[in-house]
C-alpha cells in the first residue's frame, strides 16, 4: 500500500460474532478506483448479513466519490453480487479460481436504487388498503 491509498475494515455482527468482513481500499482523492474483498465469517450467516455489508461498503464516504469499483467475493455468494449489481452501473462479472470478480462503475448518487411507482400511480405507502397490486383484497 502506498501513501496516496488508505484502508478500511468494515464488519457486519450477529450478536457478538463477526458475521461478514470487509477490506476496502480507496485511492486518495475523488475519481479513483475503490478495491473491496467482501466475505461471510462462516457459511451460515443470517440472510441480508451479505447485502447489508455490500450497503455499508456502498455508503463509506470515500466510496462514493469515486468513479469506479473492483470487488472480489466468494464464488457463489449470490446475496453480494447481486447487490452490488443493484448498487453499481455496467457492472462486468468473472470467475476466478473461488472468488467472483467484479469491476464495475459507480453512480454518482451512491447507487441507491429507489422503486418509481409507475406514472399516475401513488407512492406504495399511499396506497389504499388492498392488494399488493392496490386493488381490493377479495376477502
Amino acid at each position: 500500500m502506498t501513501d496516496s491509498e488508505s484502508t478500511r475494515h468494515i464488519e457486519i455482527k450477529d450478536d457478538d460474532r463477526t458475521a461478514a468482513v470487509a477490506e476496502v481500499t480507496t485511492a486518495r482523492g475523488p475519481e479513483g478506483t475503490v478495491r473491496a474483498s467482501m466475505y461471510a465469517k462462516n457459511e451460515h450467516v443470517r440472510p441480508g448479513d451479505r447485502a447489508a455489508l455490500v450497503d455499508e461498503v456502498m455508503d463509506l464516504p470515500e466510496v462514493k466519490a469515486s468513479d469506479r469499483m473492483e470487488a472480489a467475493v466468494p464464488y457463489g455468494d449470490a446475496e453480494s453480487v447481486e447487490r452490488l449489481r443493484e448498487r453499481t452501473d455496467d457492472a462486468v462479472l468473472r470467475a476466478a479460481g473461488g472468488t467472483t470478480l467484479l469491476d464495475a462503475n459507480l453512480p454518482p448518487d451512491g447507487g441507491h436504487q429507489t422503486a418509481e411507482p409507475p406514472a399516475g400511480e401513488p407512492p406504495a405507502g399511499d396506497q389504499p388498503p388492498g392488494d399488493a397490486d392496490g386493488r381490493p383484497g377479495n376477502d
